[in-house]
């Protein structure tokens, strides 16, 4: 009797499948239903996202003000930005603002987060009450923080720091506090939408965790630095890198605020971009505008290639 054995088919002798196969097999498995279902994301992307993401590209290589016809100029607004001593200014400006932001803006959530989650009675006003900034219309809230930041003695903030003896401080009328007070007022503003993501991350971490950091004796602290912030790792990456992106595209702050003051003090790479499409002194030069946009993009891009290849293994650790 002849034994059968389960010998494999040699790569080369496998039949290889036609096009008219393979169309007949992702027509069985439903393709046309998966098709027609995903079309219509297809078809908000491509108009609302991809193309004007390719006119741009296009229009960062023409010099047009979206009336007239345009004229292709080739790299000439790349030069003319990358010529601007306005962009160093705006670049410093920017990232400055950057790390005040990380320094202010991204622990405070974090340490809020765990907090409220350590709340025995009445988490859900804490919770309600730390997202209420983010639901406040920017513009109100920069109204009501320009009030704040009334650089007389009689203001809020100076009137509160002089009841222990400090102040009066210039805040956002001084070259050196305007950017640390837009930082304050942006973190008040954001933080709201981070601290609710936290508390949910937190609710992931199972509570054997604690129970077992305090039979051995760790106390608040401690269970946070060993319990929370290893269990939270892939969600702190994430919350770092979207911040990082945010404060490279701040805009809303400096312009409400300052209008890029003083001295240009607080004038950010997107504010120049405002600028260069819409103010009188440079008003119209939408191909410099789009060629700094495109700048501004393809550099957030490969940082957020190198940040995320460099910390995969530790972020999945």
């Amino acid at each position: 009797m002849t034994q059968l054995t389960d010998t494999p088919v040699p790569v080369a002798a496998r039949p290889r499948r036609t096009p008219a196969a393979a169309l007949v097999a992702w027509v069985r498995r439903g393709g046309p239903h998966h098709l027609v279902f995903f079309l219509p994301v297809l078809v908000i992307f491509g108009v609302f996202s991809w193309i004007p993401i390719a006119r741009s590209v296009v229009m960062s290589f023409q010099k047009t003000n979206l009336v007239a016809p345009p004229q292709w100029v080739g790299w000439d607004n790349f030069q003319f930005v990358l010529s601007d001593p306005l962009l160093g200014t705006a670049v410093r400006n920017t990232l400055w603002f950057a790390v005040l932001a990380l320094v202010i803006g991204y622990p405070l959530p974090l340490l809020a987060a765990v907090l409220m989650s350590e709340v025995r009675r009445a988490k859900g006003l804490y919770s309600a009450l730390a997202y209420l900034p983010v639901v406040v219309p920017p513009v109100v809230s920069v109204l009501l923080w320009r009030v704040f930041y009334n650089a007389s003695p009689s203001g809020v903030f100076n009137t509160i720091l002089g009841w222990v003896g400090l102040g009066p401080f210039p805040w956002i009328q001084d070259q050196t506090w305007a950017m640390p007070s837009l930082v304050l007022a942006a973190t008040w503003a954001g933080a709201g939408g981070t601290v609710i993501i936290y508390l949910a991350a937190l609710l992931s971490v199972p509570p054997e965790l604690y129970d077992a950091a305090e039979v051995d004796g760790a106390g608040v602290w401690r269970k946070v630095w060993h319990v929370t912030m290893p269990q939270l790792r892939g969600v702190l990456f994430i919350t770092l890198i979207l911040q990082i992106i945010a404060t490279a595209q701040v805009f809303l702050e400096p312009y409400l605020f300052t209008g890029g003051g003083p001295a240009n003090a607080t004038l950010t790479v997107l504010l120049l971009i405002y600028r260069y499409a819409f103010q009188s002194s440079l008003g119209g030069n939408y191909g410099a505008a789009t060629a700094l946009s495109l700048m501004l993009a393809v550099v957030l891009a490969l940082f957020s290639l190198l940040y995320f290849r460099l910390t995969k293994r530790w972020s999945q650790g």
